[in-house]
């Protein structure tokens, strides 16, 4: 079954393309959230400047996608994380932790963007592909370090004097 689209719809479509469905995937979802209409001569016309404003949108928010992208393409970030001797750590570095650093450093990512088979869970570097439309992707090099605690150092070194005066 033919469809108009009213709006983007992942792997499916952008607002304003006439696209092929199932009849079961139109009659129950599309057409009762209203996300899309029966093609008819008249509802393309009404959609039209709706389409050409979407359209520019896409483009522009696609150019600010490539600009992010060349920026941070290569970069490195530092992660500090805790971990035991042999270099485990007690966790795990996720997408939204390499994209909080990644912030920190100016960049304009979101953790959608990193895209990582699994979380890592030993010190060392890593290579991290970002993903930012399918076209549009970057690399980044992602270094996982020992957390020095120096919080706990700084009240040891207190209650140690304390201790050797009494």
């Amino acid at each position: 079954m033919k469809v108009l689209l009213h709006t983007d719809i992942p792997k499916l479509g952008y607002l304003g393309d006439v696209v092929e469905v199932s009849q079961g995937y139109a009659r129950n979802y599309l057409l009762p959230q209203k996300l899309a209409v029966k093609p008819t001569e008249e509802n393309v016309k009404a959609i039209e400047k709706d389409r050409a404003l979407k359209t520019e949108q896409r483009r522009l928010a696609n150019e600010k996608l490539v600009k992010v992208a060349n920026a941070v393409n290569g970069a490195e970030v530092n992660i500090e994380a805790l971990a035991n001797e042999q270099g485990h750590l007690f966790g795990s570095v996720t997408e939204q932790d390499i994209a909080e650093a990644l912030q920190k450093k100016g960049f304009e990512v979101q953790t959608k963007h990193v895209a990582m088979t699994e979380h890592f869970r030993i010190l060392g570097t890593f290579d991290v592909k970002l993903n930012f439309a399918p076209d549009i992707k970057a690399d980044v090099q992602v270094n996982i370090a020992q957390q020095t605690d120096q919080k706990n150092d700084d009240q040891a070194k207190p209650e140690q004097q304390s201790a050797d005066g009494e």
